[in-house]
């Protein structure tokens, strides 16, 4: 445990000088240095927390060092109609205060709270990734319309949609945005060495998913009419192709969360694999998938069995990984090496 304290803290990212940055979901951001936590000053009032939806997922602009840019997924609009949004900051020199500087993106569905996602991922090629709920509305997954049940790809310095995103022509604006579709509600995202692109998410009652994303692929989650969660994660009756998952968690359900990459030669077998947090089933599942995308196997360590519910999974330019727990109240970030 490197640090202490913390309440549900969704994610974590290094932002140099040996100090790391912390989403928690009630709607604060913490600095973590020398072990100790330090809340900074932000506007609060702009997040909207309700259930599962609060200040999430948390993405470090690459030019931070310069700027203070960095981005956040939340709840917003709590004055009004509450979406989930993403949002621009800035960090102060003394690091003592995060200032909102834009809106990049809003209009993620709401509604109780339930199901409202957000990761955010920025990839090598300088895109962010976004994977968002479904907000518990059946027809979202597969309206292409909406930007719930998704992975959205956009410009992160102009919020345009990314170019070669499948349907950047579209007359709909949101659906200009849209990467993937057919999602329940997308709590990890990661990039692989190969530059393959993958998510995890919650099932129903069966079927947590880890997904290798296609552009413009439909992962069929279609839950109408209505919100029936009895039907399949992946309804093969829908018109066209439904892209299969490369992991599934049968039955019962683990609450897939956040994922990342493992990284360097020390970690042995697990060099390569998907680290994948479990909150129901308190556990980390390191996922080896083959260069095509098989899954060849999985293994779980005892030794991160013992801290409960478990959020986020960050790999670290070391590559050892943070991993936040997620059980309310008194929370922690664990830094994870392997033994040598």
């Amino acid at each position: 445990k490197i640090a202490t304290g913390l309440d549900h803290p969704w994610d974590v990212h290094p932002i140099g000088q040996g100090r790391l940055l912390v989403t928690e979901r009630v709607g604060r951001l913490a600095i973590i240095e020398n072990r100790k936590v330090r809340r900074l000053q932000m506007p609060t009032d702009l997040i909207w927390a309700s259930g599962e939806t609060g200040l999430m997922g948390l993405a470090i602009d690459p030019d931070f060092a310069g700027t203070g840019r960095f981005y956040t997924c939340s709840g917003g609009n709590p004055q009004g109609t509450p979406d989930v949004r993403i949002m621009v900051w800035k960090l102060n020199a003394a690091a003592t205060r995060a200032s909102y500087q834009r809106t990049l993106l809003s209009g993620f569905p709401a509604t109780s709270g339930r199901h409202g996602g957000c990761r955010l991922l920025i990839l090598d090629d300088g895109a962010l990734l976004v994977g968002t709920g479904d907000a518990a509305t059946g027809t979202n997954p597969e309206d292409k319309t909406s930007l719930g049940g998704k992975t959205l790809m956009l410009d992160r310095v102009t919020g345009d949609p990314w170019p070669d995103n499948p349907f950047v022509d579209a007359a709909n604006k949101r659906q200009r945005y849209v990467h993937t579709y057919g999602h329940r509600n997308v709590q990890g995202l990661a990039q692989r060495e190969d530059g393959t692109l993958w998510s995890a998410e919650h099932g129903p009652d069966r079927d947590d998913e880890v997904n290798l994303l296609e552009n413009g692929g439909d992962y069929g989650w279609n839950p109408v009419p209505g919100y029936n969660e009895s039907v399949p994660m992946t309804d093969r009756s829908l018109p066209g192709k439904q892209v299969a998952a490369a992991w599934s968690s049968g039955s019962p359900t683990v609450a897939t969360s956040g994922a990342s990459f493992v990284a360097g030669k020390e970690w042995g077998w697990y060099a390569g694999t998907l680290a994948v947090a479990a909150l129901k089933a308190s556990k980390v599942l390191f996922m080896k998938f083959d260069p095509a995308g098989k899954l060849v196997d999985v293994r779980i360590p005892e030794e991160l069995k013992k801290y409960g519910r478990l959020r986020a999974v960050t790999a670290l330019p070391n590559g050892s990984l943070l991993i936040t727990t997620d059980n309310g109240g008194d929370d922690a970030v664990l830094r994870v090496r392997p033994v040598t």
